[in-house]
């Protein structure tokens, strides 16, 4: 009888840290940023988020401008998280740190992009949006930087091309005619406070494609 007590107390404890790994399993996922979801990008340095619209440069690139708006109600400023070229990742999947995606403007189709440009208001780095219906090149992929194993929806992080090494910024310019107000976008070659981002508003994705979390779209 100890034997099988025994053995039924052993087959307990597996089965608890059994349920106790899914349940820490779900609870990540809930928590993170997920392949497929659509999400505003905040600049925690000048909050403001990642816009585009079809207004293009009229210098450098001349390809579709990106910029700043301090407005969190723009419907320009929805980005989808997706994998690189050829490398799609599992739509509801956590983003890991260190992980190459891509990040898609919602309304036109055209992915965040960098090049050696010098951008129109500081001369940093031109950044733009490239592409057609998803589809750019390989200068549209940028890495994610933090601190942990997943891009955790709540955490500040940087964004680094993987083709030029810039990361992905916010020093304070401002535009006049036609985008007056909007904050330039540029790509920096250090790491530092002009360079954090966080998720604010979007749709967040679990593997099993439910929708999350719907905030204004």
């Amino acid at each position: 009888m100890d034997v099988m007590d025994a053995v039924r107390g052993f087959i307990k404890s597996l089965l608890f840290l059994l349920l106790w790994s899914i349940c820490e399993g779900s609870e990540s996922e809930l928590n993170s940023v997920t392949c497929g979801s659509l999400v505003k990008l905040l600049n925690t340095r000048h909050n403001v988020r990642l816009h585009s619209h079809d207004v293009k440069y009229g210098s450098g690139s001349g390809q579709q401008s990106v910029t700043g708006v301090e407005n969190a109600d723009d419907a320009n400023s929805y980005w989808q998280i997706r994998g690189r070229p050829n490398h799609p990742c599992q739509r509801g999947v956590a983003i890991k740190c260190g992980e190459a995606i891509r990040i898609t403007h919602m309304k036109t189709g055209r992915n965040l992009h960098t090049h050696h440009f010098s951008s129109p208001l500081s001369s940093n780095q031109e950044v733009s949006a490239f592409g057609e219906n998803g589809e750019g090149d390989d200068l549209d992929v940028w890495t994610v930087q933090c601190d942990g194993i997943h891009w955790e929806r709540d955490e500040a992080v940087r964004f680094k091309h993987t083709g030029t090494d810039v990361f992905l910024s916010v020093t304070g310019e401002q535009y006049g005619h036609p985008i007056r107000g909007q904050r330039e976008v540029h790509g920096m070659s250090s790491p530092n406070q002009h360079n954090w981002w966080r998720t604010m508003e979007g749709v967040f994705i679990q593997p099993s494609q439910e929708l999350l979390r719907h905030d204004e779209l």
